[in-house]
């Protein structure tokens, strides 16, 4: 069984931030005593100051995490493919550091200088990512896009760097440092402490996870207005420059453990000893040995030999795992992009797409309490043998029907979105702003369009078409250039007949915002702004530039000849519209707009994705919090930690999975890449189930209680064989005296 600290804090992923504590054993002889011993309601002020530090140090990493691939995509302008492999690579850092940052706290620097020093790092790779999002710093013809995505980029991965340096070397180091400050004698306060720590986490990750998003929703700049990356980024870089500051006000009064060495690398050298030696001796005339690892016998005690089978036992059952957190992590890639093609309106709140990511937290805290205080218990009662490796099995067949219920998702999402053309073929659509018919023939398609009426998309594979555009009688005859893969608008007219043709939108606008245009199908130049931005003047058959609008109502003013109107008109999300002025208001007539949709909004509501975030939690929770306790119960005393950078290799390795799938693998649809990341793990649950199968549950209390047993015999032997010894000199010594005794007489 763990104790109840590490039970206490198995809530969510941020698990192994807190027990490893547990996994750092503390020699009082090397503690260096705070000056002063303050303390408030019999806890020592210093963990109110961890606490405080660990608030700050989460709620600036994943309120950064939680709008990054969406800065990718619509920031750096990378595709989809390429926003997850780096976001993928940039989690697989943040957990590949830690185990970098446990040798230095615990060979070298000692914890409180490496959480310092790293937390230094972590505050300018935070401060840098907000200088790389300044849309502003680049754009010298302040026309709002940067005239180098190249600085922006260099920028940005100099920053993610930093912050996975940062981030991954303090977590294996702060809470242990918490679990630090208390005596022996508050074995309570200790136990609390850690349930104070993890709320801390939860509500620094969950709050961060909200406003964040609301953050980058905002509009912001210095010369034109954009999406406010430089806020979203800018704010948790100040909350990691508080967390710092705040764990250097504490310093007087820490008591500060002294490096003594890193069990890790005392491990890797017997293993990396055994093989030497394995291999030196592998001609047939060398006899073998029950286990590779005796092979170390020669160096290393056999008790340190005996830790490492009972390691490496369970690190074997650890090779199937990173299938789990492929599927997990893609949380606040995958699904967050999937969320940004979905209707965010709750009714009395609009979610933001990064926002959604909110949804696994808040179950975590619903669920984990049911899990532990009513399913196992029932499980329990109806004898059911539910092992721990079986409720690892349950979880990842959890996350693997998360994903299927995902491509099902995007597959009614699909369904609403427009096709787009593929390259070598183009989309044609005409508006005719006549006050009568037109006929409009072209290769082998013709269509006639009453007043004012707008055709649909029209496929092309031809670069050039010879038009023929017919009011009344007389047809007029054009030559059109159509781009390849692009959507092009036709405006036709008969006052006098002519056409002018626009480029339309060819994806979904960013952000879940809707994309809008004006034409001006007036016969005088018309004035046109959108909320507080001026679009300036529009001639006739001109159109203006998309305007992007956010998700609700949006106001339009127009203005000629010294008359003012203005409309309003409400949005969903994603939507593009091209919107028609027929009549302006005059003396004798109303303003008259006609609204032409280019792209659909998203029909699909999000709160369809809350069934896979169920799912997903639910596996979270189950594999998880369970694989944890399953490994802290195989490990010998000494050997946690080493299971520790275990795990979170398995999430490194996880991330890596999906940043090869993402880069290497070429689908049609989204749906299909879910549907292969589901039967990866459902082979890999199939192939760890047979593997749990044949796993022997040990007893490493048990196993050590042997060894010490061994070691009391032989120093039990030792000291009856000194004492026999001494006896058989005294008595040597006795009959030396008496034959000197004798030959004095004689």
């Amino acid at each position: 069984m763990l104790p109840l600290e590490c039970l206490d804090c198995f809530k969510s992923e941020h698990y192994f931030n807190i027990c490893l504590f547990f996994l750092l054993p503390i020699e009082e002889e090397h503690v260096k005593k705070p000056k002063s011993k303050a303390e408030v309601c019999g806890y020592p002020v210093s963990i109110f100051i961890i606490v405080i530090n660990e608030f700050c140090e989460r709620f600036s990493y994943y309120g950064m995490r939680a709008v990054l691939v969406l800065y990718f995509k619509y920031f750096l302008r990378w595709d989809d493919d390429t926003a997850t492999a780096i976001y993928h690579s940039f989690v697989a850092v943040c957990y590949l550091t830690p185990i970098f940052g446990a040798i230095i706290a615990d060979s070298w620097l000692g914890k409180f200088k490496t959480i310092f020093s790293l937390s230094v790092v972590y505050t300018i790779g935070q401060a840098v990512m907000a200088v790389s999002s300044i849309h502003d710093l680049t754009d010298s013809n302040k026309d709002g896009t940067p005239d180098s995505l190249t600085i922006h980029v260099a920028l940005s991965m100099i920053g993610l760097l930093l912050i996975a340096i940062g981030t991954g070397g303090i977590k294996p180091c702060v809470s242990a440092f918490g679990g630090d400050q208390f005596e022996d004698h508050q074995e309570k306060q200790r136990s609390r402490f850690f349930s104070i720590f993890y709320l801390s986490i939860n509500a620094g990750s969950l709050l961060s996870t909200v406003i964040t998003p609301i953050l980058r929703g905002q509009e912001c700049g210095i010369n034109t207005q954009q999406k406010c990356y430089p806020l979203a980024f800018g704010v948790p870089a100040a909350l990691m420059l508080v967390a710092l500051l705040v764990f250097l006000a504490g310093s007087g009064l820490y008591k500060k453990v002294s490096p003594q060495g890193n069990v890790m690398l005392k491990v890797t050298k017997c293993i990396g000893f055994a093989l030497k030696n394995r291999w030196r001796h592998r001609s047939k005339q060398f006899p073998k040995r029950e286990h590779w690892m005796d092979w170390a016998d020669e160096k290393y005690d056999k008790r340190l030999i005996s830790q490492i089978k009972m390691v490496l036992k369970v690190l074997f059952l650890y090779i199937p795992l990173p299938m789990f957190w492929a599927l997990f992590d893609q949380q606040g890639s995958r699904w967050t992009l999937q969320a940004t093609t979905m209707d965010g309106n709750f009714g009395l709140m609009t979610i933001q797409p990064d926002q959604m990511q909110t949804v696994n937290p808040i179950l975590i805290i619903v669920l984990v309490p049911v899990v532990d205080g009513l399913l196992y218990p029932l499980i329990a009662k109806c004898k059911l043998n539910f092992t721990p490796l079986k409720r690892m099995t349950v979880g990842m067949l959890l996350a693997a029907s998360a994903f299927v219920v995902a491509a099902v998702v995007q597959i009614q999402i699909d369904a609403t979105l427009p096709n787009f053309p593929e390259p070598g073929q183009s989309q044609l659509k005409f508006i005719n702003l006549g006050n009568e018919a037109v006929t409009a023939k072209w290769t082998d398609k013709s269509l006639t369009l009453d007043k004012w009426t707008n055709s649909p998309y029209e496929d092309s594979k031809s670069e050039q078409i010879r038009l023929s555009v017919q009011y009344g009688q007389k047809p007029n005859n054009y030559s059109i250039d159509l781009q390849s893969g692009t959507r092009q608008t036709l405006l036709l007219t008969n006052s006098p007949v002519s056409i002018y043709m626009l480029k339309d939108i060819g994806e979904k606008p960013e952000q879940g915002s809707n994309a809008i245009r004006f034409v001006n199908g007036f016969n005088q130049p018309v004035k046109i702004s959108v909320g507080g931005t001026d679009l300036g003047n529009v001639n006739f058959l001109s159109s203006t530039n998309y305007t992007l609008v956010g998700e609700g109502t949006s106001n339009f003013n127009f203005s000629s000849n010294g008359f003012f109107c203005n409309s309003s008109k409400t949005f969903g999300f994603g939507s593009s519209y091209t919107i028609v002025i027929k009549e302006m208001c005059t003396e004798n007539t109303n303003l008259n707009l006609m609204y032409v949709e280019d792209i659909q909004a998203n029909t699909i509501h999000m709160a369809w994705q809350i069934p896979q975030y169920f799912l997903m939690t639910s596996g979270e929770v189950v594999f998880s919090v369970t694989g944890l306790e399953f490994s802290y119960s195989q490990a010998p005393s000494n050997m946690k930690s080493v299971l520790q950078a275990g795990w979170l290799l398995t999430v490194a390795v996880g991330n890596i999975i999906v940043l090869i799938v993402a880069e290497a693998g070429e689908f049609p649809k989204q749906w299909a890449e879910y549907i292969l990341f589901a039967a990866l793990l459902l082979a890999v649950s199939v192939l760890f189930a047979v593997m749990a199968y044949f796993y022997t549950y040990v007893d490493p209390v048990q196993i050590e209680a042997q060894f010490d047993d061994e070691e009391q015999k032989k120093n039990h032997i030792y000291e009856n064989g000194v004492n026999a010894c001494e006896m058989e000199e005294g008595l040597k010594a006795h009959e030396d005296k008496q034959n000197d005794v004798k030959q004095t007489k004689i």
